[in-house]
């Protein structure tokens, strides 16, 4: 009777809810991660009965480890080793200009730990099998300097050989598992000239010269800091102009400034005060005020601590108003605008360490908080510390933007490719793109006229932020024939096949080229990191025998396209009397190469390209980068080379109907939808590859297709416009782009099958999708332009 009066209960305590995260904020206490990159060394303190384990994440990386005591003496017997190598690649990793390495001089400059006499304990070789791994007690205290250096000894990858440079992961495990304080600050990015600790729920003000730097530090990571500046010379008028952030997106175009041509922020007469030169976060707030008494009030808290009378106490010594609530960039403050317009918040993106590295444009007053706010997500639920550390105008610092191939991957800075400096002579405009700064269009000439270059004489342009994977061992073939979708079996040893990679799904990961070196040697070529990392799994899955490390950083490479490049490059490329002559190089062949003679600087060249012309590629080890563009740019003065930038080679793909990741296909669009099914040979490949069983599923039912529109307007499409037919939505744009040789907008679109024929008249929805419609009808073939690649064939 009783159970139909109440009703049934799940006995017992509730269950804590269940939250995948990033395991630097889930690691068991006591327990420190660290990433030796290839080519790279760390250096760890460590005390009595800590336990080091070195994982070789990749496979076939050297390692070195050095171990000095307090005193800064070299003692192996530190950690229980025995010391059997000379140290000679950390030693010449040291004596580079490798500007990553700057905090590993200064710890050991500061530590008087001199590595002149010093020897190494070596572990690992070039058939190392990935994941291997060696571990070893500390009997002391001291430190423990690890290395990965290059394999070769030489400092540079040989690209036959592909012995590449790859990372080392280290794991610590402290013997005493001290009270939790938070996590360690990281290194400093140079000597610093202050440090300021701004406590949880505190702010602090502080003077900046002209010139010099400010780091803003998420100490313990999800902890947002409001931060603002004002002129000291309009402070010592009585003028209290402070940054503003309204003005700052107004002039920068973007909702908030970040490293790169858009990073400075201004005050309310456009005075620029500072300007973003990292971001290892690259989230942040910059349309809420700081918080304030009345927001805490209106929520229910009133009385609580807040920024904007943090700010108020902390501005007085400089004789500043206080005012009830202050506008201010929140770094840190994970914010966004919804598609109904409403603001909404979540936990910041920041990992312990993150930073934001300013520098100051005039002499500045600057105050920064340690947000209190534990009644929302803003600081994950647990308010924390700031640091905040000043450095001299002196010091030189790249401008960078961090990213994760991966949420356990360690962050990478923005780097420059090997032929940036080259560009850099011709431009200003550079992008950031995929991890590398990129030149966006050229000075002198322009997009307009760099695709006219490519279209009738030549272009040389900047693609080393394609990933490169080195895929190599007994079973690399069977790796290969599993994980891509074309037939590994079939391409020869010199030959290149354009391929896509799936989830088991059908979504791509990626898509990219594929060299074959030897029987058990290939190169991925991709647009992502994560494409290594599938293939790293599949093969530890399979236990495959085969090593998949990255040599991105160790080949930069060229692209030399348009009808003259033939011509042009075989003034320069020598070749080995087994190889193919240049003249002989087929499309999608490759070979290795020389600049000029037998003993010339080594490069590969490719017939591949990116633009729907004739075309080549050249990757080369950045340190021979200047050289072979030099070669090429004086080779080229009598074929109209031209230098070419991301602007116009858009513009050039769009018309060859080539796709781009992104914008064209994701992972959840298939080779057929995204307009590459001939990649995915179903009937001839008859070995089983990863998403072969819902390839042939989606094959034949198909929902969506790629097709080509030729646009009857003047107006311009843009990627996400919604396509019609009446009021129905039967797809959306892809890519699109006003055609300088044919005179019209076109653009690559995913429509409905039922709307994809061959003729099909569509409408382009703008504004709302309803009130502004551009007339569209789909052309015979998605490539507007040479639509049988007659042109990269000749």
């Amino acid at each position: 009777m009783l159970d139909d009066l109440y009703p049934k209960v799940t006995p017992g305590p509730p269950k804590p809810s269940v939250i995948m995260q990033p395991s630097v904020f889930s690691m068991p206490p006591g327990t420190e991660r660290y990433v030796v990159e290839g080519c790279g060394a760390v250096l760890i303190p460590i005390e009595t009965g800590d336990r080091v384990t070195i994982i070789n994440d990749e496979g076939g990386q050297p390692c070195e480890v050095i171990a000095a005591d307090k005193k800064g003496k070299i003692d192996p017997a530190l950690v229980s080793l025995t010391a059997d190598g000379a140290a000679g690649g950390l030693k010449a990793l040291l004596t580079s200009s490798d500007q990553s390495l700057r905090g590993l001089r200064m710890g050991l400059d500061a530590r008087g730990i001199d590595l002149a006499q010093g020897r190494s304990t070596n572990f690992f070789d070039s058939t190392t099998p990935a994941k291997d791994q060696v571990e070893f007690t500390a009997a002391r205290d001291g430190v423990v300097i690890i290395a990965a250096p290059h394999p070769n000894g030489a400092g540079a990858m040989d690209a036959e050989a592909q012995d590449t440079a790859t990372p080392l992961v280290v794991m610590v495990k402290r013997a005493i598992i001290k009270p939790h304080r938070g996590f360690e600050l990281p290194d400093p990015l140079a000597d610093p000239v202050d440090d300021i600790r701004v406590h949880s729920a505190t702010a602090e003000s502080f003077f900046v010269k002209a010139g010099d730097y400010i780091q803003i530090i998420d100490k313990d990571g999800r902890q947002c800091t409001d931060f603002e500046c004002f002129s000291a010379r309009k402070l010592d008028k009585g003028i209290e102009h402070a940054l503003d952030v309204t003005t700052t997106r107004t002039l920068m175009g973007h909702a908030y400034p970040m490293p790169g041509l858009h990073a400075k922020y201004y005050d309310q007469e456009m005075l620029p005060l500072v300007e973003v030169v990292q971001d290892t976060c690259g989230r942040h707030d910059a349309f809420a005020l700081a918080c304030s008494a009345k927001y805490y009030d209106d929520i229910g808290y009133p009385g609580h601590t807040n920024c904007s009378d943090n700010f108020n106490t902390a501005l007085a010594k400089f004789n500043v108003s206080g005012r009830p609530g202050w506008m201010a960039i929140n770094f840190f403050f994970n914010t966004a605008i919804d598609e109904h317009g409403v603001m909404y918040g979540d936990e910041p993106w920041s990992r312990p360490g993150d930073y934001v590295l300013l520098r100051a444009l005039t002499d500045i007053v600057c105050v920064s908080s340690a947000c209190p706010d534990d009644t929302t997500a803003a600081n994950g639920w647990n308010p924390t510390d700031i640091h905040v550390r000043t450095y001299s105008g002196k010091e030189t610092f790249q401008r960078s933007i961090a990213f994760r191939a991966t949420p356990e991957s360690e962050p990478k800075m923005t780097k420059q490719t090997g032929f940036h400096d080259s560009f850099a002579k011709h431009t200003r405009n550079f992008v950031e793109y995929n991890g590398y700064w990129l030149a966006n269009c050229m000075a002198e000439h322009g997009p307009i006229k760099e695709y006219h270059a490519a279209r009738e004489k030549c272009v040389i342009m900047d693609l080393s932020p394609l990933r490169k994977f080195e895929v190599t061992g007994p079973d690399a073939e069977a790796l290969c024939q599993y994980i891509f979708t074309r037939n590994m079996k079939t391409l020869p040893v010199g030959g290149v096949v354009y391929t896509a990679m799936c989830y088991e799904h059908g979504g791509m990961i990626d898509d990219g080229t594929v060299f074959r070196l030897g029987k058990d040697n290939f190169r991925w070529i991709g647009g992502n990191d994560y494409g290594g990392e599938w293939m790293r799994e599949q093969a530890e899955k399979l236990g495959l025998k085969v090593l998949v490390r990255s040599s991105t950083d160790q080949l930069h490479n060229i692209a030399v396209q348009g009808p003259e490049s033939r011509d042009l490059l075989k003034k320069l490329v020598w070749t080995a009397p087994h190889n193919p002559e240049f003249d002989q190089l087929a499309w999608f062949r490759f070979t290795p190469a020389r600049l000029n003679n037998e003993s010339g600087t080594p490069f590969v060249v490719s017939r591949t390209g990116y633009t729907g012309e004739l075309g080549y590629e050249i990757m080369c080890h950045p340190k021979d980068c200047a050289e072979i563009f030099d070669a090429v740019w004086d080779a080229g003065q009598d074929h109209g080379l031209t230098p070419m930038g991301l602007e116009a080679l858009d513009m050039l793909r769009i018309e060859a109907g080539l796709i781009f990741a992104g914008y064209d296909f994701s992972d959840q669009t298939d080779p057929f939808e995204a307009g590459i099914g001939f990649t995915c040979p179903l009937k001839s490949k008859t070995d089983d590859f990863i998403g072969r069983d819902a390839l042939i599923r989606r094959k034949e039912n198909p929902m969506r297709k790629l097709v080509g529109l030729d646009i009857d307007s003047n107006v311009d499409a843009a990627h996400g416009d919604c396509v019609h037919v009446g009021r129905a939505q039967v797809g959306e744009i892809c890519s699109t782009m006003r055609s300088p040789i044919l005179g019209k907008n076109i653009a690559m679109a995913r429509i409905d099958v039922a709307h994809a024929a061959p003729g099909t008249e569509l409408e382009i929805g703008q504004l709302d999708g309803h009130q502004k419609r551009l007339p569209a009808t789909v052309r015979q073939d998605l490539a507007a332009y040479d639509p049988t690649k007659s042109r990269p064939r000749s």
